[in-house]
């Protein structure tokens, strides 16, 4: 009897319900549906327009270009607004980037939703990570933030099969209306969740606000070791989200099929997010970070092999079953290294690293196929599973220089000169 009535007290020191539930994980689950229902049929909706697969490719990886252009400007817009304003406007931007998407009917006009799109992302992302950061003990960080990664990949998970049904039922344009609702419904649970003072930026411990280029020259050493690691990490997953449809139309696949295809691998996803962050707050970082890209490098490698649905759709499953496995591992390594006095700024830095490999993905499996290889993209983009594991498992602190005491397997109690920033 003890040992339940313990358990939903430790689930709410965990995953206080206005502040986490409403205040993050709702809107990040919302905001992903909406990034869910898009992702699939952006090439195809740039087929129909006029592109060929290439000229689709690149408008597809628009998205990811946009969040590396705002990544920075997003810190410093939330270290001077507040994390929690930052998440409101980002949604704003994203509903409104999605409406225009839907009313586009010329291939300029979907490539600017698209890379308005990405911005939103990036401020969304970068205020709830901050955000989240803030208010959780750093004693169970890691399963707050792969949480977090798991509200990310529920929405990949619900958002295909809800746009497929879309498809099904009515039009492409239908489906980026879904999307837009679905970015207007995390405004409002943003809003309604808010507390009295809510959003407004943190005071620097300092006395004064630091610069984002300040923050970046101060942790260079960092950025130049565990950031490279992190933008191929980036890579791996960014070519995630465009292999399956780039391949799938490549094969003559329907956009809806596809989207199925990509659901599937959602699903799969999502079945190891909480165990993965909590396997990092009791045994390290390393455990999950390492196994999780060398699965991911592994199934894009077979990619290129398939030939019909269900080859892809076993290929998608296992890519998925290795993305869910690093489920928040960036995210928290930021969380770890991040300085409190510059947080914001901070992780705009390191998000401009992850982001830029998200969109390198993409853009390598575009440039094969604009040479005439869509596979040889495909398999450089593998490629970087391998390097992405080997960087990881070289510059992974085994300890965090600001995620404080009591982290098992993120020991901060270490001598200065071993610092990691």
């Amino acid at each position: 009897m003890s040992v339940n009535r313990a358990r939903p007290s430790v689930l709410r020191q965990v995953f206080p319900l206005r502040a986490v539930v409403f205040g993050a994980l709702v809107p990040a689950l919302l905001f992903g549906i909406a990034l869910g229902v898009v992702l699939p049929i952006i090439p195809a909706t740039a087929t129909r327009l006029g592109a060929d697969l290439a000229v689709a490719g690149l408008v597809a990886a628009l998205l990811p270009i946009g969040k590396v252009l705002a990544d920075v400007p997003a810190g410093a817009l939330a270290a001077r607004v507040g994390d929690g304003n930052a998440m409101v406007l980002a949604a704003l931007i994203g509903a409104s980037a999605l409406a225009g998407a839907a009313l586009a009917t010329s291939l300029l006009a979907l490539a600017a939703g698209v890379l308005a799109l990405g911005v939103a992302s990036a401020i969304f992302h970068l205020g709830r990570h901050a955000y989240l950061v803030e208010v959780t003990p750093a004693t169970h960080r890691a399963r707050v933030l792969s949480t977090l990664g798991g509200m990310n990949r529920l929405g990949y998970l619900v958002g295909p099969f809800l746009g497929a049904v879309v498809l099904v039922g009515s039009s492409v344009r239908a489906a980026y209306w879904l999307a837009a609702a679905c970015t207007a419904g995390s405004l409002v649970v943003l809003l309604l969740a808010r507390e009295r003072g809510a959003g407004r930026p943190a005071t620097p411990t300092s006395g004064r606000r630091t610069t984002v280029w300040e923050v970046a020259a101060e942790h260079r050493r960092l950025f130049a070791t565990l950031g490279v690691a992190t933008l191929l990490v980036g890579a791996v997953r960014g070519a995630r989200q465009t292999v399956l449809p780039m391949w799938g139309e490549y094969l003559g696949i329907g956009p809806d099929t596809v989207s199925l295809i990509f659901g599937l691998s959602g699903a799969l996803d999502i079945v190891l997010f909480y165990p993965a962050g909590h396997a990092m707050d009791r045994l390290g970082r390393l455990w999950v970070a390492v196994p999780s890209m060398l699965v991911m490098g592994a199934a894009m490698a077979l990619v290129p092999v398939t030939s019909g649905v269900v080859s892809l759709s076993l290929v998608a499953a296992l890519l998925g079953l290795g993305n869910g496995l690093g489920s928040g591992i960036m995210m928290t390594l930021g969380a770890d290294v991040a300085p409190a006095d510059s947080r914001a700024s901070f992780l705009g830095v390191w998000r401009l690293f992850q982001d830029s490999g998200d969109g390198l993905g993409p853009l390598v499996i575009t440039a094969g196929a604009a040479l005439g290889s869509l596979a040889g993209g495909i398999w450089v983009a593998a490629a970087f599973g391998l390097l992405s594991s080997a960087a990881l498992g070289r510059w992974v602190p085994r300890y965090s220089a600001h995620a404080g005491r009591g982290v098992r397997g993120v020991r901060s109690e270490v001598p200065a000169t071993r610092r990691t920033s």
